[in-house]
């Protein structure tokens, strides 16, 4: 019986916690992130490629 319910408790106690966690409102506000002057890393390929394509050919 006294494992049982110390089980349950702490399952009690732990369901308590993360309900209260979940209902906290910071939890849904973010700040957008600061976007990169000259992007680094995959977008600076596709960018770049994209600038490549935006060239007009000479007539």
């Amino acid at each position: 019986m006294i494992d049982n319910l110390s089980i349950l408790l702490s399952h009690a106690l732990l369901a308590f916690a993360l309900w209260q966690l979940m209902n906290r409102p910071e939890l849904d506000l973010e700040d957008p992130p600061i976007p990169d002057v000259e992007p680094e890393g995959f977008g600076r390929q596709r960018i770049s490629a994209n600038r490549e394509k935006q060239v007009a050919p000479d007539a």
